[in-house]
């Protein structure tokens, strides 16, 4: 009886220790650091749905892991297998499987960089979506038909044209578009903040007004110090009723109706819509483009100065007067007189 005792006793030791051993084993194999991959990074793609099992074998294709059982070993060891995410997960550098288990179960997803820059309209920020390979430029477009986020600050608002804030945007490679227009959407809000209501409020200006103003900003000039001059000449010339005859307005028209070539004629100035100010007064019906924080800010807070004409320099600058008298002849030196000199001609 001691002998069968002694024997059971032995067995219990040595599967103990076999299970110490195991157990050791698992634990170094998936705190070990592994990378099977050879590039500079290794983006795996996790599409929704899929579980431990199939994320585990696109992490052991992709070289993150070392194969499918040090996975499953490592889901098990975390107790997070009902915490894996889908998504797009980045990996430059050798990683424990436990580490990678923690990076998907956080939803620890690569984002990438999304950039609107100033002056784009909802056409072509969709053209920037598409190109950057976040979705379908239709999709982006749509998105941005619906007024409804707007509607608090503009209730006339029938798009989001002006309301898209142009900047840089980090996100997750399948943000559906509906969700990029309200980030920018929020972006705008954030900018154009309750100090500047009340500014643009205190001059009689309503958000669609300011908004539309800072686009004729944003699309005439690139020049910070000369935003506040560009708004001041329209803003004096609101004052007192002239017209803005805003070349940028006229394109815009154009555009909407698919009929701008690149150039822009002495006829096109006499094309027939409301966004066309040369025909019609005061400011166009809304905004023609995505204007940036000092765009906006200038509309609200222009110059003191009383400039009602400015004409390019040709290098991205403006020369400004207050008198036709003076404008003329800066429009002689700088569009006639120096376009002559370009060609040749005395």
């Amino acid at each position: 009886m001691m002998r069968w005792i002694g024997r059971i006793a032995l067995l219990l030791v040595v599967v103990a220790a076999v299970a110490g051993v195991a157990a050791w084993w698992v634990y170094s194999r998936v705190q070990a650091p592994y990378r099977g991959a050879t590039d500079a990074e290794t983006l795996v793609d996790i599409p929704p749905g899929i579980g431990p099992a199939g994320i585990g074998a696109r992490l052991v294709q992709a070289g993150v892991v070392q194969d499918a059982w040090t996975f499953r070993a490592a889901v098990l060891v975390s107790g997070r297998a009902r915490e894996l995410k889908a998504g797009e997960y980045r990996f430059d550098a050798p990683m424990t499987a436990l580490d990678v288990v923690g990076k998907v179960a956080r939803g620890d997803v690569f984002k990438r960089m999304l950039t609107f820059r100033e002056g784009l309209t909802i056409t072509e920020m969709a053209q920037v979506f598409e190109q950057r390979g976040f979705g379908m430029a239709a999709d982006f477009t749509k998105a941005a038909q619906n007024a409804a986020p707007i509607r608090d600050l503009d209730p006339t608002a029938r798009d989001l044209e002006g309301y898209l804030f142009p900047e840089t945007y980090a996100l997750p490679r399948n943000t559906p578009a509906s969700e990029v227009v309200a980030r920018m959407v929020a972006g705008f809000k954030q900018s154009f903040d309750e100090g500047l209501r009340a500014a643009a409020a205190a001059d009689g200006l309503t958000v669609r007004q300011a908004v539309t103003l800072a686009s004729l900003v944003e699309k005439e000039t690139a020049s910070g110090d000369e935003r506040p001059l560009v708004a001041a000449v329209y803003r004096n010339r609101m004052r007192i009723r002239m017209g803005m005859q805003a070349d940028p307005t006229v394109i815009y028209a154009l555009r909407k109706a698919g009929q701008y070539d690149g150039n822009l004629s002495r006829e096109d100035l006499q094309f027939d819509s409301p966004y066309n100010t040369y025909r019609y007064a005061g400011l166009p019906p809304g905004p023609i483009a995505s204007a940036g924080r000092a765009s906006l800010e200038a509309a609200v807070k222009p110059a003191a100065v009383d400039y009602l004409y400015f004409v390019s320099r040709n290098d991205g600058t403006h020369v400004f007067a207050a008198t036709l008298t003076e404008h003329n002849r800066n429009v002689r030196i700088w569009q006639v007189e120096y376009f002559r000199k370009l060609r040749g001609r005395p």
